[in-house]
């Protein structure tokens, strides 16, 4: 996929969900779905999901309130609504038992649609994902404490802000084009008040009963975790798989921050190339 790709609109629940899919052009070997987080997109998965394609179909998906997708106030974009969302658009899809590979908040997503909607995963990766209290920036809280304060910015003020708080989930920096995708679909009249709106909605309270049917988690597990990640420590990588069944494997990316598929894909993609070898041996 690329910025410009045109999305397949799915309604789900009267809310409108940007999908794409990738086809490889071989048959394919089984089905890969990407969730993004927060503030992002499906854009984030875009260089590791064209490099997935080449033998799985691939499916990724704008979370309502985000990118593409509709960012309608009328449209909850709290947690449980996106978890339910989610185990719906995987019906929507014909999907059984996909591969499922999530980032930050997307990790609380899938995992919700797995424990609390019986969606059933051939596997789960889960890259530096949002589950473990604490969580949230310091941005992040202040956000979620004062919306309307912070939607009412100008414009240009908000652009920075935005551009700033994107830029500072890497180790190291963005280009100024990577920056500006990410950043566009938070701008503007619609935009700019969506960017806080979906802050607002995020509570780790909606993650806590995920968290405790973690024990339950019923195919296999993957984690990767960049080593610098500024937002989430990678100790919570650790603490997670304390509280998954078995001993899930843990890819620890070196001085990489918390936007690993953006960072290093390439690294992402190798782990997730072995991951699935791994998955399909046992």
């Amino acid at each position: 996929m690329n910025p410009t790709e045109t999305p397949v609109p799915v309604m789900i629940d009267g809310a409108s969900i940007a999908t794409y899919v990738l086809e490889p052009e071989r048959p394919p070997v089984g089905d890969v779905v990407l969730c993004h987080g927060t503030p992002w997109s499906a854009q984030v998965w875009a260089e590791v999901a064209r490099h997935l394609s080449a033998g799985h179909r691939v499916f990724l998906w704008d979370m309502p309130g985000y990118g593409r997708s509709t960012k309608d106030p009328a449209v909850p974009v709290d947690l449980p609504a996106q978890v339910a969302r989610f185990a719906a658009l995987l019906s929507h899809w014909g999907l059984d038992t996909p591969h499922v590979v999530a980032h930050d908040i997307g990790g609380a997503v899938a995992l919700g649609a797995h424990l609390l909607h019986g969606a059933e995963y051939a596997g789960l990766f889960l890259w530096d994902v949002v589950t473990l209290d604490p969580w949230g920036s310091p941005f992040f809280r202040l956000v979620a404490d004062h919306p309307d304060v912070f939607s009412a910015l100008p414009a240009a003020l908000h652009g920075a802000l935005v551009k700033e708080y994107v830029a500072g989930a890497a180790r190291h920096q963005l280009s100024t084009a990577r920056v500006d995708a990410l950043a566009r679909p938070w701008l503007g009249e619609t935009g700019q008040p969506a960017f806080y709106r979906q802050i607002a909605a995020l509570s780790p309270e909606h993650t806590r009963p995920v968290v405790e049917r973690l024990g339950h988690v019923r195919c296999p597990v993957g984690i990767g975790w960049g080593t610098r990640d500024p937002w989430l420590p990678v100790d919570q990588a650790f603490e997670l798989r304390a509280l998954l069944p078995g001993t899930p494997p843990v890819t620890e990316l070196a001085d990489v921050g918390h936007l690993a598929p953006v960072e290093a894909p390439s690294a992402v993609s190798s782990a997730l190339d072995e991951w699935f070898r791994a998955v399909a041996g046992s």
